[in-house]
């Protein structure tokens, strides 16, 4: 079996790429994959994340279109002969900068499109034409009814992450994505895990493909290191820092299940003095792009984010992750953990077990086919430290003496109560005594008794009752009197008229 890049007899422009690259030895995929696809065969792909899948698809496309490349500046010259659909916009960009890379000594064109950025930009890329064209399914629907590019003459297709594009629904837009290829095409289909369902979709659409597994289905990779701990809701934000400070951990993913979450954590411990940025669905694409290019840059030491960073986000050496909630479905806590350990390095991945969570543990114990033990963590007296924040010096500040005394007390009230032998435990049968009832008041058990003087009314009393008396009507209400139209008024008595 070939292992090295040298040895594929790939172009000069490419070998020249890929040694730039630092690409020497092949990982399992790459060397059970790329000479399948050199040959034109399909291909249905399964490894686990992090080994190099898009190398193992993009090099010998790239190699087999050599004989389409050209420098024509028409747009006629060069359609798309190459479409890789991904589920999720960071990942296509990802793939796009890669295939950019090692198509970077060749005239072959390619470009990406995806939702949440204005689309006139990626028009005007399409309009000057491509060869390879990378995209998530619904922007490319979009540009396909706006007859921005036609794919009649697509040889090859890659679905990569299939899996993920149907557990969000793409399965509908997949179809109808492919309808529009011509069906003489070279069909491949990688991702890190397989189900039913992807197979059913590769019997739909491939033709007599080349099953690839280099690892067993949904398996971690070997180099990750795994823990699972049982820690509360509540104490999970001091454990996270606290495996940070022990371990000296100085980047690291943090998965979390919601949106919400995911906001509120990261403001948390952007609050407690750790560089921290958010990535979630809800905000901009430009947003999640800068987000991703801070943490490679390691700007950002924290990126706390949902499962739509858990699928292909290739950011080499990053230590650990962690996962603050156990995901909902099983197959993306193989995803999360491939954040790390990628290439061959090693990884940490650890998880917080709560009560809760009993029921996604046991889908994950099915799903890897093994027990997980749940380790216990030794925590730190002063792990949450008394006192407030000072956002001066974007630290904690924590009064003398140590920790809370008013804690301290509390808890010294409540071990010296607990020490106590019990009533049963003295022998001491006796009924427990009663608090003593307060001394009684002579003045409240008094009943009521009227003064003298109260049969004698007020003087304003008085003077109103001698108003009513005399008028019948009370002062205090203001008769209304009707106004009579003067249509209705009697017409005064005509004089006498005097004869002479």
């Amino acid at each position: 079996m070939t292992q090295s890049f040298s040895e594929l007899s790939l172009s000069p422009a490419i070998e020249r790429a890929v040694a730039e690259m630092g690409y020497e030895t092949m990982t399992p995929i790459q060397a059970q994959a790329i000479p399948v696809v050199l040959e034109g065969r399909d291909v249905m792909g399964a490894a686990q994340t992090g080994t190099g899948k898009t190398a193992a698809f993009t090099l010998p496309l790239l190699q087999r279109m050599l004989k389409h490349e050209n420098t024509s500046t028409s747009p006629a010259r060069h359609p798309v002969r190459a479409l890789v659909l991904l589920p999720t916009r960071e990942l296509a960009d990802q793939v796009a900068e890669q295939v950019k890379l090692y198509a970077k000594y060749t005239s072959l064109r390619s470009t990406v499109v995806f939702g949440g950025i204005d689309m006139k930009p990626q028009t005007l890329e399409l309009k000057k034409g491509v060869e390879v064209l990378v995209a998530t399914p619904g922007r490319l629907l979009d540009h396909i009814e706006a007859k921005n590019c036609v794919l009649n003459q697509v040889e090859y297709v890659v679905l990569d992450e299939a899996d993920r594009m149907l557990d969000i629904g793409f399965l509908p837009d997949l179809q109808r994505i492919l309808s529009y290829l011509p069906k003489q095409r070279t069909t491949l289909l990688f991702s890190a895990t397989f189900s039913p369902e992807i197979k059913r979709l590769a019997n739909s659409y491939l033709q007599d493909p080349v099953t690839i597994e280099v690892a067993r289905s949904n398996a971690t990779a070997s180099t990750v290191e795994q823990h699972f701990y049982r820690v509360e809701d509540d104490d999970k934000r001091g454990t996270l820092k606290q495996i940070l400070r022990e371990r000296g951990i100085k980047q690291a993913f943090v998965f979390v299940n919601s949106k919400l979450g995911c906001a509120r954590l990261a403001r948390s411990l952007e609050r407690e003095g750790l560089n921290t940025t958010a990535l979630h669905g809800d905000k901009s694409q430009d947003e999640r792009l800068k987000a991703l290019a801070a943490f490679k840059a390691g700007e950002v030491d924290l990126l706390v984010c949902t499962d739509v960073a858990a699928r292909g986000l290739d950011i080499k050496d990053v230590p650990a992750v962690f996962n603050f909630d156990i995901p909902f479905n099983a197959e993306d806590y193989v995803h999360r953990i491939g954040r790390t350990g990628r290439a061959g390095a090693s990884g940490l991945a650890v998880s917080f077990v709560s009560g809760r969570d009993t029921r996604l543990m046991g889908d994950l114990e099915k799903l890897l086919g093994k027990k997980l033990e749940l380790e216990a963590l030794e925590f730190e007296a002063d792990r949450r430290p008394a006192g407030r924040f000072n956002d001066g010096q974007r630290a904690w500040q924590q009064p003398e003496g140590g920790q809370d005394s008013e804690r301290r007390e509390s808890r010294a009230i409540r071990e010296s109560r607990d020490s106590r032998p019990s009533r049963e435990a003295r022998g001491d049968h006796r009924p427990a005594p009663r608090a003593p009832r307060p001394p009684a008041d002579p003045l409240f058990d008094k009943p009521y008794e009227p003064s003298a003087a109260s049969d004698t009314p007020p003087a304003w009393e008085a003077s109103q009752r001698t108003a009513v008396r005399s008028s019948g009507v009370s002062p205090n209400i203001k008769t209304r009197r009707n106004k009579v139209p003067a249509l209705f008024k009697s017409a005064p008595a005509p004089e006498p008229v005097q004869e002479s």
